[in-house]
């Protein structure tokens, strides 16, 4: 790994871009799409027209990654990185990240009843979608597959 260089007309040790990127995990056009989007400041240019970001840019940009790992859009991590940027705590990012468990336990629900009709399938032994054959299909659908109505109520007079 290459040492942050100093350059005293950017005031300090930096790195380039690639140098962020590479301790970041992240890629060089990550970093300008997050400049554009005010997630990290545009940093200064070396003499040669470099982009030169201070070294604590990479803690922030693990900051940012984790936060998306945890279910945070760009625009939440844009908002709380905003608010803690005030420099006063506030009770946002506790708000947040109870509505973020909310959002988790749905989709796991979700998850949850799509894998019991995924193995009542693999127990059904079904082996179409559009024409199974099993005795005791799960498939909601199967009956729609075959141009028939799912439910008599549902049915046309024509179909009666």
């Amino acid at each position: 790994m290459r040492q942050a260089l100093a350059l005293p007309e950017v005031g300090g040790p930096y790195l380039r871009s690639g140098q962020v990127a590479e301790q970041a995990g992240v890629n060089p056009q990550t970093l300008r799409y997050y400049e554009r989007r005010g997630l990290i400041a545009e940093p200064a240019r070396s003499p040669g027209g470099h982009r030169a970001y201070p070294p604590e840019i990479v803690t922030l940009l693990r900051v940012i990654k984790a936060a998306q790992r945890l279910g945070f859009t760009l625009d939440e991590v844009a908002e709380l990185i905003d608010t803690g940027r005030r420099g006063h705590p506030t009770p946002d990012l506790r708000a947040r990240a109870q509505a973020k468990i909310s959002e988790v336990d749905e989709r796991i629900a979700d998850l949850t009843t799509i894998r019991s009709a995924l193995t009542a399938v693999v127990s059904a032994g079904c082996a179409s979608l559009t024409n199974c054959t099993c005795p005791d299909c799960p498939l909601p659908f199967a009956d729609l597959a075959d141009g028939h109505d799912a439910s008599p109520l549902e049915s046309t007079p024509e179909e009666n």
